[in-house]
C-alpha cells in the first residue's frame, strides 16, 4: 500500500509499505472533479508537479487535518495509485474495502458544501440542504466508504468539521436509505459476519446467493456488484464491477 507521509511543514511524499508494515493512516473520501485533469496524479507527485491543479487543495486539507489528529500518513486515491499500471490498479480496487476498513479515520471532503457564505464571514445556516444534495451521495463507492471505516468524519469545502456518520446518521439515512444501525457500525451485530452485508439487500432491492464462510469483506463486495449491475447504484464508467470481487 502506498501512503503519503506527512512532514513537519505539512508537505508530503509517497512511501510504499508491505502488507505487514502499514502504519496507522487517514483515508480520504471525495468526488473526483468532472475534469480529471484537475486532479493530482501519482505521476504529478513523482515529477514534483500538480501544485497548481484544483485537486491539490484536497491534499492540503488532508495533510493539515491528519497533522491535527496526531497521525503521520494519509491515503488519497487520485495520487496513491499508479493507474497506468493495470496490475496495481486491479489490486487496489480489490483492496479498497479493506483499506477503508483498516483506516484510523476517514475524512469525507465535500467540495459542494460550504459552512460559510462566500465572503467566509457569515455561517451558512442552510448547509444541511447542500449536504443532502451533495454529489458525494450519488457515487457508487459511497456505500463502502460509509460502512467500512469505524470513524467517518464529514468536512465542508472550507474545511469545517460538520459531524461524523454517527452524529449525522439521521440526515444520512434520509438521503441514502442506509439503515441507521448499519451506520452505527460497531453496534450492528449478526450471528454470521456475512449477514452484515446480507442485511442490506433490501435497501437495494437485489438478491444474491448466501455464501457463508466467505467473510464480510467479500460478501459486501458482491453486494456492491449486484447493486451496480441492477442499476441501484452507479459506478464510474471506467470501473469494471467484476473487479469488486476476488
Amino acid at each position: 500500500m502506498r501512503l503519503l507521509k506527512l512532514n513537519a511543514d505539512c508537505s508530503f511524499s509517497l512511501v510504499l509499505f508491505s502488507k505487514d508494515e502499514i502504519p496507522p493512516y487517514v483515508i480520504l473520501s471525495h468526488t473526483w472533479s468532472r475534469r480529471q485533469d484537475e486532479e493530482v496524479t501519482y505521476k504529478d507527485l513523482i515529477d514534483g508537479t500538480g501544485r497548481n491543479r484544483k485537486g491539490f487543495r484536497k491534499l492540503q486539507f488532508c495533510a493539515k487535518q491528519t497533522k491535527a489528529d496526531g497521525l503521520h500518513y494519509f491515503w488519497v486515491d487520485t495520487c496513491c495509485i499508479d493507474k497506468s499500471n493495470n496490475h496495481e490498479l486491479t489490486t487496489a480496487i480489490n483492496s479498497m474495502f479493506r483499506w477503508y476498513q483498516n483506516a484510523a479515520r476517514c475524512y469525507v471532503y465535500l467540495t459542494d458544501v460550504s459552512f460559510y457564505s462566500q465572503d467566509s464571514k457569515v455561517r451558512n445556516v442552510d448547509w444541511g440542504s447542500a449536504f443532502r444534495k451533495s454529489r458525494w451521495f450519488t457515487r457508487g463507492w459511497t456505500l463502502q466508504e460509509l460502512l467500512a471505516p469505524e470513524t467517518v468524519e464529514f468536512y465542508s469545502r472550507d474545511r469545517i468539521h460538520l459531524g461524523e456518520k454517527t452524529s449525522l446518521q439521521r440526515i444520512i439515512y434520509e438521503t441514502t436509505g442506509i439503515a441507521i444501525k448499519a451506520l452505527q457500525g460497531c453496534h450492528l451485530q449478526t450471528t454470521e459476519e456475512e449477514d452484515m452485508a446480507n442485511c442490506l439487500l433490501g435497501i437495494f432491492d437485489v438478491s444474491m446467493p448466501l455464501i457463508y464462510g466467505e467473510g464480510y469483506e467479500r460478501a459486501m463486495k458482491r453486494l456492491l456488484r449486484e447493486a451496480a449491475e441492477s442499476g441501484r447504484i452507479e459506478l464510474q464508467p471506467s470501473v469494471n464491477t467484476e473487479r469488486l470481487v476476488y
